[in-house]
């Protein structure tokens, strides 16, 4: 099992900047995939960035040079850094990680873009 916490969430202003983070714990070898999707209201969750084990980095079109997805291997973490946001960019942002062919979500933290 892998337990995934969240953080780093809240209320932003259009063009401000917001970093998440999310820890991984338990059974956390062998994990292969990382990545951070996002759900906004009445919508379907969708991939925001993702990062393999061997390092390469995945965007959506809607973050590409406004994102930056990255991981600490020893601290089993991965962060996501958004700026420029957007209040499209509003909504519940998820942790996901793959180990052994098993997927895990995190809880998820709010992401708040607003005047």
């Amino acid at each position: 099992q892998v337990q995934l916490v969240e953080s780093g969430g809240g209320l932003v202003q259009p063009g401000g900047s917001l970093g998440l983070s999310c820890a991984a714990s338990g059974s956390i070898f062998d994990i292969t995939y990382m990545g951070w999707y996002r759900q906004a209201p009445g919508k379907q969750r969708e991939l925001v960035a993702d990062i393999l084990s061997g390092g390469s980095r995945n965007y959506a079109d809607f973050v590409k040079g406004r994102c930056t997805i990255s991981r600490d291997m020893v601290k089993n973490t991965v962060f996501l850094q958004m700026s420029s946001l957007k209040p499209e960019d509003t909504a519940v942002y998820y942790c996901n990680v793959v180990r052994l062919g098993v997927t895990y979500w995190g809880k998820g933290t709010l992401v708040t873009v607003s005047s």
